[in-house]
Parts: C-alpha cells; structure tokens; sequence
C-alpha cells in the first residue's frame, strides 16, 4: 500500500503552507496569517480559506501551530534520502578532470560536493549516499567527514548514470536525485516535497540541454535534446515513492538494453514519460553546472590566475605563458590509449596529451620521447614540442582540419609509405626494442583471469600463431626503427596536403614487418590490395620470401593489436570495431602465410 493512502492527501496549497510551518522553529511565536501569505507568497485570502481548512481537519490549532495530526499528514511527504552521483570522469572538463574528480573542484572557496552535502544536511536529509567511481579513492574522506554512505561503481567507464541507479535501486524512495558537480547558489533543498520533480532553468534563445515540454499544470509531457527559449533540465531532480517504484521498476527490465546503459536516467524517463509522472520545478536563477575551465572561469575569478593545475604547471614551463593565457580548452575524444586536449595560448593552437590510467605497465616513455625527437629530426612529425620522459605528458602542434590517412588514396598511401621506409632506412638508432612476439605474451600473461580471453577459438588461434612465429623466426633480418602504430589515424595531413606520422608510444627497433603489417591490418583491404601496399613499400615486386614475410606481419600485428583490444576491454575502455577485423585478420594472414611457407618448403 502506497504511503500515501494511509492518511488524507494534502491538495498542493495545504501542503504548502502546512510544511512553511511545519519547518519553523518550535519555540518560534506563532504566525500572523499575514506572515503566513507573505512567506509562502500567496494571497492573503487564499491563507485565510487554507488555515479554516486545515483547522478544521485537525491539521493547526488555531494558532497557526502545526499538531501532531498535521505531521503525521505531512509524514509521506517527508524527504527519506539523498543520492549523490558522482562516479563519472567529466572529460569534458579537461584537463582539471584528469587530475582530480570534478566534484572535489574548489568554487569559491568551497568544494562542490562539500557544498551540496551541507545544503543536504541543512534541511535535515542526513541519509546521503554518494556513488563514486573515478578516482574513487579521493572521496572515500566524505564517509567520515560527513558520514555518508559510499558506493561504488565499478562501471562507470563502460555504461552511464543508469548504472549508478542502478545500484541504488533500493534505496529511492522519497529521494533527491544530485550531480556531484553543481553548485547552488542558494540552498534549493526542503525536508517536504509534495511531488516528483525536475529543476529547470529558462534559456532565452537556443539551447543543445534537454528542453522540457509540460501542460498547464507543469506536468513534463516531453523532453527533447536542444531547443530555443525553453525550460532546460539542470540541477537535481526529486523522485516521490511513486516515481521511484515505477522508475525501479523500468529500470530493472530496460538495463540490459544497450540503449539505457549507454544513454542518461533522463533518457529512460523521457522514453516512458507518460507512466513516470514528473513536473517542472522552475528558478530563476542560481544553478550553475560549469562544462568548461572558461565557464568556471567566468564564475570564479580565482581561476583565471591559479587553476591549482599541475598540467597548468606544465604548459606553463614549456611554452613561457601563464595560466591565465590558456583558454579554449576542448577535449579530443579520438584515441583509446590517452587523454588528451585541445587549448589555445599566445594565438596559436596546441594538444596536451595525457597519459592513460594503466598505460605505464606496457608503454616505454623514455623510448617514446626519443623517438619523438628522432622523428622530428627526420620531418616525420613536425607536431611535435615537449615531451617529459618520465611522466609521459606531452605538447604537440594541434593541426587545424586535420583529415587523416584514407587507405584507398593512391598518393596518400604512397606519402604514408614513403615515410615509413624513410624511417626503416634512416640508420636511427632508438633506445627500445620492440618485439611483437614479446609484447603479445606481454599481454596474455594480463589478460590471465579475465573473462575477455576466455572464449572458443581463443586457443586454436594462438597454436596457429606460435606456429607463424617458429617460421618468422627464421626470417630474422637486420632490425630498423619502427614506428609499431602505424595505422591511418596517426597519419594526419594538414590544409596544404603535408602529412605527419604522429604518437610514438610504441615506436622502437624493431622489423620493419611490423609497421607494414599494422598498416593493413587496421585497413579493410584484400589481400589482393594487401600484396600490392607490400610491393609498393618495397619499391619493387616482391620476392616470395618477402611477400610471406610481410603477409605473416600482417597477421602478427592484426594478433597484437587483437590481445591489445582485449586488455583495453578488460580495463573497460571500449575498442568497438577493431577488434574483429583484427581477430579476422590474424587468422586469414596467418593461413596465408602459412601456406606460403609451407609451399616453399614443399619445393625446397
């Protein structure tokens, strides 16, 4: 049985003018009916019917005092709980979100979260819970500071804030619904809530936020992503038990579904608006959810000078600039290894990358930092400024209009490859090695006790590629350096048609197999266009020695980057395509070549 059918339900007038008194201090002097109208902003005559009204159910004494029958009808109205979402990463606020969660951001003096807790717990909602999950480890302090409760989500990188619903299904009763990351400039919480609602503001002219559409009542009867002079969500939402029952309800059945773990709750409840029923809350002013370092900027004036930024540090020391000369800042969401963005100092446009959580265990940042400087000696990679060998952040170039390496442009391939031979023939010496054989057990030995490689065929493929292996073995020729990430997004090329070969992570001594194979492997050729690259590399038609030795890279890289895939799935950062044209290609490569071989030993 509902709550609320246990007692008489308030209409919403009587439900506001009970909780305004309700709230005030016992020991206060009773109010004026005046006071009353003048502190909830209603007529006078309207309070003057209310009072006779609620006098009449009990509900006041007659002197304006709230009875212990008046809080036992405002019981079901009483807020239970606080769930605070914080797991996410932010990305968008880069690069301070690489440092620290966003939530634990220092606005004006206060930290968010902190703030937004003790607005919590200043309208008597003690029952908070807070669901981490990026860098996890720098909020655990709240559980004592504030004596929260902690949960957390481990799969915060893989699937959106449904998942932090989710673990808290149980918990939503009469529950408001928070972002780690806002801050209210006024407290916008009560211990009484009369309905399920969703705070909004008004934008005069367009808008990309999810615009609301409600009837006269301001019930929410659509949602839709941008629009122009409308109420946008922002801020916290509140679920009554009803919505909760019914949200946990949708939630449960619709999880699985890619489309909700991938999506935002608001999706979910914008799919099922007509059984989820929510209204507007409107105000005018006052929340403020910052998406950028120059919208914080804007805020907080604190910033513009002192980001408390250690990558502000960095840029600072390397271009001669201060923290307040760096704006423009815009993640760039290409690459699965780092994190990286775009910012703008002194007119021109740079990258600062980032490296990722975890890439310390396979990656040589002391060998990457020389082949940089080896690859800008050879014009290879004009990009490049500063690297710090030791941390493994970086300044590059940022190329306007970039467009990257498309794999059946005859002249653009010819450049591509034109490139990598400079670099196999340059007599460069780099301070790594990088043995494809190695670093593929590399990764098998972490992907022990996962679930990622454990499936049919996993086996049989790596007997086939041991058995590549013992052929190539014996093709073992001089080592050059090589670049061992060569596939079409590191081959960028400006406005006037000049190309870079850019991100040497991986870059060491190594045969030149391995930048020819990776090159295909990350393409959707055929092997018939596959032996032509091979010919056009080597300059000439290639020997039947050289074609199985190149085709056998193929699959040696397309089985590297297939284990790579499968590690970065495991870290949960998702690989999508790629790694099935990549199983598919090691197989297909390896047969290939493994006839080959076996065809020249037939006649041998």
């Amino acid at each position: 049985m509902n709550a609320r059918s246990l007692t008489i339900l308030l209409t919403k007038n009587q439900f506001a003018l009970l909780s305004y008194i309700a709230v005030r201090p016992a020991d206060e002097p009773a109010l004026s009916q005046r006071a009353i109208a003048q502190g909830t902003g209603k007529a006078l005559g309207t309070v003057n019917g209310l009072v006779k009204q609620l006098d009449a159910m009990g509900y006041l004494d007659g002197a304006n005092r709230i009875t212990d029958a008046g809080r036992a009808a405002l019981a079901p109205y009483r807020v239970d709980n606080a769930v605070i979402m914080a797991a996410g990463m932010s990305s968008r606020f880069a690069p301070l979100s690489y440092e620290k969660p966003k939530a634990l951001l220092k606005v004006k003096g206060e930290v968010l979260i902190e703030r937004e807790i003790r607005q919590l717990q200043a309208a008597g909602i003690d029952d908070i819970t807070v669901v981490v999950g990026y860098m996890k480890e720098k909020l655990f302090y709240l559980e004592d500071r504030f004596h929260v409760k902690i949960v957390i989500n481990e799969d915060y990188h893989r699937y959106n804030n449904p998942s932090t619903l989710m673990l808290v299904r149980d918990r939503l009763k009469n529950t408001f619904i928070c972002s780690s990351d806002n801050y209210f400039e006024q407290n916008p919480f009560e211990p009484y809530v009369y309905q399920a609602y969703y705070a909004s503001l008004y934008s005069a002219g367009k808008t990309d936020e999810y615009c609301m559409v409600t009837n006269r009542k301001g019930r929410i009867t659509g949602v839709q992503v941008g629009g122009s002079d409308a109420w946008y969500m922002i801020g916290h939402a509140y679920f009554d038990r009803s919505f909760s029952e019914k949200f946990t309800q949708i939630l449960e059945r619709e999880y699985d579904s890619p489309v909700t773990r991938a999506g935002l709750w608001e999706d979910l409840y914008a799919r099922h608006i007509r059984e989820l029923e929510m209204y507007i809350r409107k105000y005018p002013g006052g929340i403020h959810e910052f998406d950028s370092l120059d919208e914080l900027r804007a805020f907080d004036s604190a910033y513009v000078t002192n980001t408390d930024s250690y990558i502000f540090d960095n840029i600072c020391a390397v271009l001669h600039c201060t923290p307040d000369s760096i704006h423009g800042i815009i993640p760039i969401k290409t690459g699965l290894t780092n994190l990286s963005f775009k910012f703008s100092c002194g007119g021109r446009d740079y990258v600062y990358r980032h490296p990722g959580a975890g890439t310390e265990a396979y990656i040589d940042r002391p060998a990457e930092a020389r082949a940089l400087e080896a690859a800008k000696a050879l014009g290879l990679d004009d990009t490049f400024i500063y690297i710090d060998a030791a941390r493994g952040w970086k300044i590059s170039h940022y190329i306007e209009d970039a467009a990257i390496l498309d794999y059946h442009n005859d002249e653009q391939v010819d450049t591509a490859l034109r490139m990598l031979r400079r670099l196999h023939t340059s007599g460069v010496q780099l301070d790594g090695r990088f043995d494809i054989w190695e670093k593929i057990n590399g990764f098998l030995d972490r992907l022990q006790g996962t679930d990622v490689s454990d499936f049919t065929g996993m086996q049989e493929l790596h007997e086939t590629m041991c058995a590549l292996h013992a052929r190539l073995k014996g093709d073992v020729g001089p080592l050059c350096a090589c670049h061992c990430d060569s596939y079409n997004p590191n081959f960028l090329i400006d406005k006037q048609g000049k190309m870079y070969l850019i991100d040497w992570e991986y870059a060491g001594m190594s045969d030149p197999g391995c930048d020819i194979g990776t090159f295909i492997a990350c393409s959707d050729y055929t092997t018939e266009e596959a032996e032509q690259v091979i010919a056009r590399y080597l300059g000439h038609a290639p020997t039947g020695a050289e074609l199985r030795h190149y085709l056998g890279y193929v699959a040696m890289a397309s089985y590297f980057w297939f284990l790579w895939g499968l590690y970065q799935e495991a870290c949960a950062k998702h690989v999508g395509e790629y790694l099935y044209i990549w199983y598919k290609y090691a197989k297909q490569y390896a047969q290939l070549a493994l006839e080959r071989y076996d065809q020249e030993e037939a006649f041998a």
